[in-house]
């Protein structure tokens, strides 16, 4: 049999128990007012203060406020007396925890622990961090997949990866992948294949967007009858170089393990996405999503590494630094966002620009922005164009996959100097070139093209140099602390000038102490004596007097002044002289 559920009791009173309490606390609060009025309201006594008929009130009300200035004044200096005290409290208590730190450490090292251990966790947003995890990548991995935006392809090769791939030895492969081929024409990919497999085998490659994940199921909105992704998970390539990793794996007999590197945004999780057939690894417009190594198992005989992206030098041009989503659109200054699109749009075919944006003419790239800001309706208090947030926005488009560019490839081949024809054949050594050739031609037949006139033509500015090593981001860190340890020192320094200055001044405080109270009491003696001899002229009601009273009040008026003066100038009242 189930147990009954147990009510709470219900707070809610009936009406009558209530009118009863509050009349209860009525009578309660008569009571203690009767009570009031029968010992009667003491009020506090006001201070009367000084009469206005007081003779030099205005003196004496200045003398009051010089009191109160100096305890005030007392109270500060005790004050910061107290937080120098506690300062340097603190500082002993550093400098002892710093030394008992270091000889932990330095016991640490003499009882033959690991340095590994001994170093700083670095943090997974750090450029370090993403040195460091790249480079286990381009270690542990067979064969590395250099991908390429097909809009950009030289702007997205990194010759200090290809080059510290090709001089590893070891019998470590490279790969270009050609990604987002479906936004550049159809004769442009073909050039670029024709360029670019005469250094290294490349593979066309169009990835999907957004994968659907087990998690993922189809979203129905009021608005929206359903969220279609059939296009965004379309994609075309992954059958042609998943045949050439396999291929690769059975002429080495054993299991390969394949390394995915490249700048920002270019595809690289998405490839990965793709291979696999579902979402393995997390995707997103902004740049670090990957922050460190991960492994996805494709088969018994195939495993991907997933990378951060390359660190592009920050000597590249601006270009560069801005199609590489160097420049961030959101923590980014504004001057650098505005550099970024003058040199995208520096590097246009105009008229394509205009048509693609449907405004007119401009003549600098500030114009194309005050005049897409107008289109869109951008604008700040009094209609002026939002320029600043224009820029985010055409960078941000730029950087993803909204715009459709295309640059050509160059005229002549012309070999990096890392690249020899013996390192070529040494690359493409393993891998079924001929097969290759007719998949990236059917991969290409398949999709979808733009064509020249609906995208715009775009001068690339050559290879991306990157930052592959970790000691060179070191380096850099490094002249910054150094920077801040001589700052330090610096300030150290200050203080203990600062100190030596303080124990010369309390000296002389003391003395200046001394002769202001010395002061304040010959200035005390001669307003009595003041007071004295103002005391029979008072008295004397005479008409005749009007006039020397008149002189007399001007006189005490330049006396009140005089005291309003530092006491520099008190030096000048000659207390001898009778002024009244």
């Amino acid at each position: 049999m189930k147990r009954p559920k147990l009510r709470k009791a219900s707070k809610r009173l009936s009406c009558h128990k209530r009118y009863k309490i509050q009349k209860k606390i009525r009578e309660h609060h008569r009571k203690v007012r009767k009570e009031a009025k029968k010992r009667g309201h003491k009020k506090p006594k006001k201070d009367p203060g000084i009469p206005s008929a007081a003779p030099f009130k205005e003196e004496l009300l200045r003398e009051a406020e010089q009191r109160k200035q100096r305890l005030e004044e007392l109270k500060q200096k005790q004050k910061l007396n107290r937080q120098k005290e506690h300062e340097k409290k603190r500082k002993l208590e550093a400098k002892k925890n710093a030394a008992a730190i270091k000889e932990q450490a330095e016991g640490k090292e003499s009882s033959g622990k690991s340095k590994g251990k001994t170093k700083k966790p670095l943090n997974k947003n750090s450029k370090k961090s993403f040195c460091r995890e790249l480079m286990k990548v381009l270690e542990a991995s067979d064969v590395v997949l250099e991908v390429l935006d097909a809009r950009d392809p030289m702007g997205c090769r990194c010759p200090q990866l290809e080059q510290a791939v090709t001089s590893s030895g070891g019998n470590k492969k490279l790969l270009l992948v050609l990604n987002k081929i479906d936004l550049v024409p159809k004769d442009n990919v073909e050039k670029w294949l024709n360029y670019l497999k005469k250094e290294f085998p490349t593979v066309a490659f169009k990835s999907a967007t957004m994968m659907k994940d087990k998690t993922m199921q189809e979203q129905v909105t009021k608005r929206h009858a359903r969220v279609d992704f059939s296009e965004t998970s379309q994609y075309f390539g992954s059958k042609c170089l998943l045949k050439l990793l396999q291929g690769y794996g059975r002429t080495q007999d054993k299991a390969i393990q394949v390394g995915v590197v490249g700048f920002p945004n270019v595809g690289k999780s998405s490839i990965i996405n793709s291979l696999k057939g579902k979402r393995a690894c997390n995707v997103g417009l902004a740049r670090g999503v990957t922050k460190s190594m991960q492994t996805v198992h494709l088969d018994k005989q195939t495993k991907i590494l997933d990378s951060p992206s390359i660190i592009a030098d920050p000597s590249n041009s601006a270009l560069a630094l801005a199609l590489r989503s160097v420049i961030d659109p959101e923590g980014s200054d504004s001057a650098d966002v505005l550099e970024g699109v003058n040199a995208i749009i520096n590097h246009c075919s105009k008229q394509q620009v205009m048509m693609h944006y449907n405004i007119p003419d401009f003549r600098d790239p500030e114009e194309f922005l005050s005049l897409l800001a107008q289109k869109r309706g951008m604008l700040k208090k009094g209609g002026v164009p939002d320029i600043e947030n224009m820029a985010k926005l055409v960078l941000c488009d730029w950087t993803g996959a909204r715009i459709k560019y295309y640059s050509q490839p160059p005229g002549f081949q012309k070999l990096p100097p890392y690249l020899t024809e013996q390192k070529i054949a040494e690359m493409q050594e393993g891998f079924n070139l001929n097969n290759l050739d007719q998949e990236n031609s059917n991969t290409v037949q398949a999709l979808k093209h733009p064509s020249p006139a609906s995208s715009i033509a775009f001068q690339s500015a050559g290879m991306t140099s990157g930052i592959i090593e970790e000691h060179k981001v070191i380096e850099e860190e490094s002249k910054w602390a150094n920077m801040e340890t001589s700052k330090e020192e610096e300030q150290e320094e200050e203080e203990e000038e600062e100190e030596e200055e303080e124990g010369k001044t309390e000296s002389d405080d003391g003395e200046d102490d001394m002769e202001e109270d010395d002061d304040d009491d010959i200035i005390e003696e001669s307003q009595v004596q003041l007071t004295r001899k103002a005391e029979p002229g008072k008295r004397q009601t005479n008409p005749r007097n009007s006039k020397g009273q008149g002189a007399g009040n001007e006189r005490s008026r330049s006396l009140s002044f005089s005291l309003d003066k530092p006491a520099d100038e008190d030096d000048a009242y000659d207390f001898n002289t009778d002024y009244v």
